[in-house]
């Protein structure tokens, strides 16, 4: 039989369906009653330097005892995948007090292709402008949702951060930010962003409490910096971003999450061209 990292690296080289109903190799019933039964666990997000960190905060802030780690692929990551091993690595190293279980993959190329793929022309049309980014990191926090609600409702911990030392990125101004933190409440899941003010990289260093170079160490995205002009700017407007969200974002990503809740595999072309389809903002919003 092969051993749960393997079987994990070839989820994550397939990139199969896989946000309810998770095979029991990766996740048992008794393994969720069991997290159940935990008063002070919560979902990690596990991406590279700043997660890690963000799970670290976390812990100080909210004194949670129990952590599971939760890698969730989109299709256009490069890089090592044994990154993504080791990060869960360094943080049960700098928490030894905390018990940090095994790695979960998750991830549905359906969910992303509805957001950020198929329609690219008609949101460009639409918005006047398109970037992958900020849809992504909504089906990444989105995907995560129904995971927390199995394990009775628990947080979900992220490294966004509004700041960079200066620098922002569009899928985590503040806008996006309270966007992805009202999807959480829509269905009663807690969304904990405790980097989210912090704006030095220093001040991440001393967090995590050993060293690890920005943007090294974990895998990459071949779209990394798609919305920047050539000077480094990025020309989408607050107005744009919001319009895009509210507009288009939600009731895509709500459509979907309402299958995934209801324990159904969703229809996620269907649900996302029927929001297209529908004129803003006389439609219906879905609830």
């Amino acid at each position: 039989m092969a051993s749960f990292d393997s079987q994990l690296m070839e989820l994550y080289r397939n990139k199969p369906e896989c946000v309810i109903g998770l095979p029991e190799w990766l996740l048992t019933p008794q393994s969720i009653e069991e997290f159940k039964a935990v008063p002070r666990l919560a979902v990690v997000e596990i991406a590279g330097r700043d997660s890690v960190a963000a799970a670290v905060k976390s812990v100080q802030d909210e004194s949670f005892t129990d952590l599971v780690p939760t890698y969730v692929y989109t299709g256009t990551e490069h890089g090592q995948w044994s990154s993504v091993t080791e990060a869960v690595e360094r943080l049960a190293m700098r928490l030894p007090h905390v018990q940090v279980h095994r790695l979960l993959v998750l991830g549905s190329p359906g969910f992303w292709h509805a957001l950020n793929g198929r329609f690219i022309a008609e949101l460009i049309s639409r918005y006047g402008f398109y970037t992958p980014c900020i849809g992504c990191h909504a089906y990444l926090h989105g995907v995560r949702i129904p995971l927390a609600l199995v394990l009775g409702a628990v947080p979900i911990i992220s490294g966004e951060r509004e700041s960079h030392d200066g620098a922002t990125k569009v899928n985590q101004v503040s806008e996006a930010l309270d966007f992805y933190e009202n999807l959480g409440k829509d269905y009663g899941a807690r969304f904990a962003f405790p980097l989210r003010k912090v704006a030095q990289g220093d001040r991440i260093s001393e967090i995590l409490g050993f060293k690890w170079q920005e943007g090294k160490g974990q895998l990459g995205c071949v779209l990394s910096g798609n919305y920047r002009e050539l000077d480094g700017s990025a020309s989408a407007t607050t107005w744009q971003v919001q319009r895009y969200l509210e507009e288009f974002v939600r009731p895509c990503v709500k459509g979907i999450l309402n299958s995934y809740v209801a324990g159904q595999i969703p229809d996620h072309l269907k649900i996302a061209a029927q929001v297209l389809a529908s004129p803003y903002p006389t439609r219906k919003a879905i609830p």
